[in-house]
């Protein structure tokens, strides 16, 4: 694949990682990736979305967010050409050093119980289901 770089992403990105989305990352269960939703992620916090690039362009992506209080992961997605070579772990590693540097005592990650694939990246890297918690969810019109 050549060399691969881990950086923010630019705001001249945004539309090429919605369809990257499109393509490599789990979409069932969810609402809708929209322009107005990651342009307004961006806004928030511009080093919260994490690529992997590659030669062939963004090969993976985290949401590192940070809300000042809690660390949350979201959208770890490495396209289906390029898994099992470690770029989903070299994201988490990424995200995990923004928190640390951010001050963040422990992440938790959006995992979608039916994707059994992605339970095996989480697990390796320490993540493990707390199965004391449910997450309540309420559509916002």
């Amino acid at each position: 694949m050549g060399e691969l770089i881990l950086r923010v992403a630019e705001s001249s990105e945004l539309a090429a990682v919605l369809e990257f989305w499109q393509a490599a990352a789990e979409n069932d269960s969810r609402p809708a990736d929209t322009p107005a939703a990651i342009e307004a992620l961006f806004a928030r916090d511009p080093e919260a979305l994490i690529l992997a690039v590659g030669d062939d362009g963004i090969v993976g992506t985290i949401i590192a967010g940070w809300d000042g209080w809690r660390c949350h992961l979201y959208r770890l997605a490495v396209s289906p050409d390029h898994r099992r070579q470690g770029i989903g772990g070299r994201l988490i590693a990424a995200a995990e050093e923004r928190f640390r540097g951010l001050g963040g005592t422990r992440a938790d990650a959006m995992v979608l119980d039916a994707n059994e694939r992605a339970h095996g990246i989480w697990s390796a890297h320490g993540y493990h289901r707390q199965d004391d918690w449910s997450r309540w969810v309420k559509p916002l019109p």
